[in-house]
């Protein structure tokens, strides 16, 4: 039996060593090594990745010193290094580069991680030092390591400590199947999304469509052997089509389509698992002494509670909501005379709001697409962050990728000095979720600098063509740079604060404030030449982005509002749901509905923000960092927008802080004040 026992210790160790996760990354700057990553190396390297974690806690609880910030507090920072690789990875590709193997071992290893996370956070033994610690060594702490502690002990309030056996194992259920849950939804949406196809033959069928979005929906057609053009809910085929096409009768197909994902009753149905999510997480928030789930949610964010949300959506509501019903009459009566004789429908929205805004301005989004070419997108953005913060981007050749069409740059900072790994993986593809994001394969701590990954999903090129973008997708690319600066500045010297590790509500702010750059002359003048004449884009053209870039704010506002009434209505529920979810969507966000209301869609049961990304009780952040970076970019206004003592301000004070600091403390010591709405409705145009 001993011989027999030794050979499958053998054989098990060869095993993990031959396992990409756990060894070293023999790689430049230690980074994946995703060539030599197979699906089967996640399962193994997860498990592995618990063992030594729980095995790194045992060390800390058994410790027979008196509890102190080093052997507890840091001790605890320092844990599961292992299991974070394989992680960061693995649920980084979930939605980035899936599969039907990736997503088999999903619900395993999501249940994993869950119960990890149950045992640490309830480890009473380990609360016992931490609390020690809070209790009698936090007023000696100063900075850092003051806020590491406090986070510490918070954080094991938020998830249970206080509670009695029985209440931690259900808490600890709960947050298993939550785990599930919300992994699911995201499944859903993807999968719902991806089965959708509108194949067309008839050539009158895509009168007014634009060439660049027909020779992709050709080009795909061609790929699935078929004739004609395939367009999808794809954010490239979908908006187009919205805006362009002439026939309104595909246009409310294709809305029905997107508004009705998880709803349709069929195996990607997530109507069932939205009121669970929903009811589970009110259950745990009730288990921990709050009333609702925005409650429990809240105390860690700027507005710290509902009455403060719902000041902030009321009064924009109060403020933009006037305009908002001006702007539907106008196309109303605008749709009418182009020959609608109907009441305009959501499916109208874009298509005839195109046409007034070309007609009332002289401005088409079209004219500048030829100007935002994706190479040149990308050097301008780059640009961008040189201006500013003196950053240079390296394209290399030697690091591995994940798919073939990812690209990786090497930052440098204003001394040349090694900053951050950049990935960017720019353009959509099956297996990848819709929608824009920043995540990171490592993040920033003092002994290690951040892999950031920079995920979009623009329209391929096409043969000759290349890839040219909108304006909209221009300002997202520089939105989530945004968030890719907010990570890769960071000099904090513990991971858990670094970076984007901050209050929900405050985390937009770096990102909305980018977008700033993207009706700014003197940027635009820095990357946007016509991909074929190399011209710059005309003073004219400007003017008139400008004057349109308002137009029909208002109802852009109301529509955000919507999201945030919708969130939040979910979220304060103080007994278990058991209605009808589309009814309840109707009445939550019915005071900001200037189009009517289409019987038989449902915005919540494919809203991954909510359900599977993080903003439960928190979209209305986006408002709320707004208002920030409204404020925030007078100030670069006043002083210069490429002003370096203003942009250095802003690093030193925010970018580069992390959650070290209340984001309060941090804003007012870049600012020299609290942000009020003013700057908001004065960009707007509202006032």
């Amino acid at each position: 039996m001993k011989q027999i026992s030794t050979f499958f210790l053998i054989f098990y160790s060869l095993i993990m060593v031959a396992n990409p996760f756990l060894e070293k990354y023999n790689t430049p700057y230690e980074s994946v090594p995703f060539e030599k990553i197979s699906v089967d190396d996640y399962l193994p390297a997860v498990k592995e990745g618990i063992r030594l974690e729980l095995e790194e806690i045992d060390k800390i609880t058994q410790n027979p010193e008196t509890p102190t910030f080093q052997n507890t507090i840091l001790a605890l920072e320092e844990c599961g290094e292992t299991l974070n690789k394989v992680t960061s990875v693995y649920f980084n590709l979930i939605i980035a580069n899936t599969n039907d193997e990736m997503e088999a071992i999903s619900e395993e290893i999501t249940k994993l991680t869950s119960d990890l996370s149950n045992k640490v956070l309830q480890n009473k033994a380990l609360f016992e030092r931490i609390k020690y610690v809070y209790e009698h060594e936090l007023g000696s702490l100063t900075g850092e390591d003051k806020k590491l502690v406090e986070e510490s002990y918070k954080s094991y309030i938020r998830s249970g400590a206080l509670l009695n056996d029985k209440d931690k194992k259900k808490f600890a259920k709960l947050n298993e199947e939550l785990s599930s849950l919300t992994l699911k939804f995201g499944q859903n949406t993807i999968k719902d999304k991806a089965e959708f196809v509108l194949h067309v033959t008839n050539k009158d069928d895509v009168k007014g469509i634009p060439d660049y979005a027909l020779d992709a929906a050709h080009s795909l057609a061609k790929e699935k052997g078929k004739e004609g053009w395939i367009f999808t809910l794809y954010q490239p085929s979908y908006v187009p089509f919205m805006r362009y096409a002439e026939n309104r009768e595909l246009r409310e197909k294709m809305y029905m389509a997107y508004n009705t994902q998880g709803f349709k009753n069929n195996k990607f149905d997530n109507k069932k698992i939205l009121q669970n999510i929903v009811n589970k997480r009110l259950e745990r928030a009730n288990l921990l002494g709050y009333n609702t789930y925005a409650d429990y949610a809240l105390e860690n964010r700027m507005a710290q509670k509902s009455e403060n949300v719902y000041h902030l959506l009321d009064q924009l509501l109060e403020a933009y909501k006037p305009t908002a019903i001006k702007e539907y009459n106008d196309l109303q009566t605008f749709a009418n005379k182009l020959g609608l004789n109907d009441t305009l429908q959501p499916w109208d929205w874009s298509f005839y709001s195109n046409k007034l805004k070309e007609e009332k301005y002289g401005f088409n989004e079209q004219e500048l697409r030829p100007y935002f070419e994706v190479i040149q997108v990308i050097k301008g953005v780059f640009g961008l962050a040189e201006k500013l913060y003196g950053l240079s981007f390296e394209k290399t050749t030697n690091i591995s990728v994940y798919q073939d069409d990812v690209e990786v740059f090497k930052v440098n900072d204003e001394n040349g000095h090694y900053l951050a790994l950049l990935y960017v993986d720019f353009y959509a593809r099956n297996g990848k979720q819709g929608g824009a994001w920043m995540t990171d394969f490592k993040e920033q701590s003092q002994n290690s600098r951040p892999h950031v990954s920079l995920v979009m999903n623009f329209q391929r090129p096409v043969g000759n063509n290349p890839s040219l973008l909108t304006l909209d997708e221009v300002e997202t690319f520089t939105h989530e740079f945004g968030h890719a600066m907010h990570s890769m500045l960071s000099q904090c010297r513990y991971q858990s604060l670094a970076g984007t590790n901050v209050y929900r509500d405050f985390v937009e702010l770096p990102s909305q404030l980018m977008e700033n750059w993207c009706t700014e002359k003197e940027f635009l003048d820095s990357f946007a030449f016509h991909y074929q004449t190399g011209e710059k884009i005309s003073e004219d053209l400007i003017d008139k982005l400008k004057q349109a870039k308002n137009f029909n704010v208002a109802y852009a506002c109301l529509r955000q509002l919507s999201f945030g009434y919708l969130d939040m209505a979910w979220h304060t529920l103080t007994e278990p749901f058991k209605g009808d979810i589309e009814s309840f969507e109707n009445n939550a966000w019915e005071k900001t509905q200037i189009l009517p209301i289409v019987k038989g869609t449902c915005i919540s049961t494919n809203f991954n923000h909510l359900f599977s990304g993080g903003y439960a009780a928190g979209y209305y952040s986006y408002k709320w960092a707004e208002v920030l970076d409204a404020d925030a970019f007078s100030v670069f206004k006043a002083n210069g927008i490429f002003n370096k003592t203003t942009a250095n301000s802003f690093r030193k004070n925010i970018l580069e802080r992390g959650g070290t600091e209340h984001p309060m403390d941090l804003y007012k010591r870049f600012r020299g004040q609290e942000p009020s709405i003013e700057g908001l409705l004065k960009r707007d145009g509202i006032k």
